[in-house]
């Protein structure tokens, strides 16, 4: 192996599934400055993720994706025409 490819910061984090709370735990090199407290009571990097491996259709069996980014927007577009 060649030296001095490998990151420093290789850490242990907390990945957190936004559209569902899903928590798990493993290691990255992933620059975050949020913190979460998590299930064995340490503090841990945090890393918010879109969507994860229990929201995805692939893995749920659901065809239905969860519109994160456009719900604000459907929603200003309706009431904007109204005032």
């Amino acid at each position: 192996m060649k030296a001095e490819i490998h990151p420093e910061n290789y850490r242990l984090c907390v990945f957190k599934d936004m559209s569902n709370g899903y928590t798990f735990l493993t290691k990255s090199c992933a620059d975050t400055k949020d913190t979460i407290v998590h299930e064995d009571g340490n503090e841990y990097p945090l890393i918010k993720l879109d969507i994860s491996m229990t929201s995805h259709p692939f893995y749920t069996g659901k065809q239905v994706l969860v519109d994160t980014a456009g719900r604000i927007d459907k929603f200003k577009t309706r009431y904007s025409k109204k005032a």
